[in-house]
């Protein structure tokens, strides 16, 4: 067969592989996501990462010879409507598995239906109630509060800050990061010497924040939200000349969050993701090629910097990938014990192991003690 020959079977081999790949019945990811309202910086990015590595998948084949199709719908931040939309994916779109809840909220408004459904679901949020007590179909990408508050109280220790304000959120988020700070504050001698929240609405800390300022023997200052609030907290702290280390949960990890609070943000220490400096990573990181490589294909696509929140969803499309490739199908039952039988697996937000007690895989050393210095993120030192 002479080489001009050879190349046009080579070629009509690739066209026919791809049109058997659009041939075969997609597999259905459903996603609901908070792509609008207050918690838009975490759903937009997680949305666009979807979109763009469903495409890359596509191209370079699909998944099992199939090929992916993503079906998606926005909650508006509102959990209430996270559950209508699962509902729908689940009735009427008939995915084969879910990844999405942007927030705490919007994935335990929809925890029911998927567990009646039988349906694997991965959440891309943080509280630890998601997977504690372990629900058999639930799973997630981001480390939780508990970790994101042990991982503080650690670095505060360290720092010999022991009498700590804790300001939180009355969000699904802040409710839920508020118990577990309460309840490993001990373990790290820890005294919480006062106790503030405020409503995800709010426009002004500066009243708690005073009875903060005036509570004697406060050492450093701990903050659990998402969104916009923890951004005014940050200015409000400034603006009222507080000069205490101040700390915040991993729900801001993203430079939104540097360009919502704007100089008032120099010094602020919080655990994330190594997403967040891969640049500054060591060589020999295990994480370091994965984070570079995300980074890279998100800022090329979007134009735009990366968060960990569409970390947390590159996380949760490729553990679902993996699964049902280990799976050989998409039956249901086959790829949520595929789920919960990953090892090794290196994220985004770290090296996932997970069992039948532990639906997320993540241990502390996931979570990087960051500084913001000179606008940018730095490894805390």
């Amino acid at each position: 067969m002479n080489h001009s020959i050879k190349k046009l079977v080579a070629g009509a081999a690739l066209v026919l592989g791809a049109f058997a790949v659009q041939a075969a019945e997609p597999i259905r990811i459903g996603s609901v996501l908070s792509v609008t309202g207050p918690a838009a910086f975490l759903g937009d990015p997680e949305l666009k990462t979807l979109q763009m590595y469903v495409d890359d998948i596509n191209k370079k084949g699909g998944v099992i010879g199939r090929p992916l199709q993503l079906v998606h719908y926005d909650d508006g931040s509102d959990a209430g409507k996270a559950n209508g939309f699962t509902k729908r994916l689940i009735d009427d779109d008939k995915v084969d598995i879910l990844i999405g809840g942007t927030t705490t909220g919007a994935t335990m408004s929809s925890a029911p239906l998927v567990e009646k459904a039988g349906i694997p679901f991965i959440s891309l949020a943080g509280a630890v109630v998601i997977i504690e007590p372990v629900k058999k179909w639930i799973f997630k990408t981001p480390h939780t509060d508990r970790m994101a508050a042990e991982k503080v109280f650690e670095d505060m220790k360290k720092r010999g800050l022991t009498n700590v304000a804790l300001f939180t959120e009355t969000s699904g988020f802040g409710g839920s990061g508020k118990k577990e700070a309460e309840g490993v504050a001990g373990k790290y001698g820890i005294n919480l010497v006062a106790n503030e929240t405020y409503g995800p609405k709010d426009t002004d800390m500066s009243p708690q924040l005073t009875k903060i300022k005036n509570t004697a023997g406060v050492q450093a200052v701990f903050v659990i939200g998402l969104g916009q609030g923890p951004a005014i907290v940050t200015k409000n702290y400034k603006q009222l000349g507080i000069t205490l280390p101040l700390y915040h949960a991993h729900g801001v990890a993203s430079d939104e969050f540097i360009k919502l609070s704007g100089p008032a943000a120099e010094g602020v220490r919080l655990p994330a993701a190594a997403l967040l400096v891969a640049d500054k990573l060591a060589a020999n990181d295990a994480q370091k090629p994965v984070v570079t490589a995300y980074t890279k294909a998100y800022q090329e696509k979007w134009k735009s910097d990366v968060s960990t929140f569409g970390g947390h969803a590159y996380d949760g499309l490729m553990l679902a990938v993996d699964a049902i490739k280990r799976a050989g199908s998409t039956d249901k039952a086959k790829v949520r014990d595929a789920l919960e039988a990953t090892k090794g697996y290196i994220g985004t937000g770290g090296v996932v192991n997970m069992s039948a007690t532990d639906h997320m895989g993540l241990d502390l050393s996931a979570f990087r003690m960051l500084e913001i210095k000179g606008g940018d993120w730095t490894l805390a030192q």
